[in-house]
């Protein structure tokens, strides 16, 4: 079971990342955490925390998903960036954009890669990985914000060959 710091901590981070949607299991107790976001809001909304038990998930209405989902295409297509391939998260983890606080960022929109050109480094269960391009070209958009939490395969940079 999770002391009280350990789930502000993990409140934390949710809050301050870009995933909407986090669950943790441990020892028969399940925590599941749901960032709702309403768009006249400019603030990243705070999580909800629900503790579930066996009882199934309630889901949200298909039409309310069909919206959210024609509103993201609709965002999506108006900032269309022109790249060839997406350096992805290989798991989760806390995004560093440089080695250290003091150090400048591995790479910057405008940086040339190869691929073995490390980009960022992913901290997992305080190890650090560096995670390389795996490809030739030109950093075109980066993704994600230093110290934000990452998912597996979440696109962190767009590169154009």
């Amino acid at each position: 079971m999770l002391n009280v710091e350990e789930l502000r901590e993990i409140i934390r981070m949710v809050d301050e990342s870009s995933i909407t949607e986090f669950s943790y299991e441990t020892n028969g107790t399940n925590i599941s955490m749901k960032k709702f976001s309403n768009q006249q809001q400019v603030s990243q909304p705070s999580p909800t925390i629900t503790e579930v038990t066996s009882q199934p998930t309630v889901e949200r209405e298909p039409q309310m998903r069909a919206q959210e989902t024609k509103e993201a295409t609709k965002e999506s297509s108006s900032a269309q960036v022109d790249y060839d391939y997406e350096i992805t998260s290989p798991m989760v983890g806390t995004f560093y954009s440089a080695s250290s606080p003091e150090k400048d960022a591995f790479v910057s929109k405008g940086t040339k890669v190869d691929p073995s050109s490390v980009v960022c480094i992913v901290e997992a269960m305080k190890l650090f990985n560096e995670i390389e391009a795996e490809v030739s070209g030109e950093i075109v958009e980066i993704l994600v914000e230093n110290g934000e939490l990452v998912e597996y395969g979440q696109p962190l940079f767009r590169v154009k060959k």
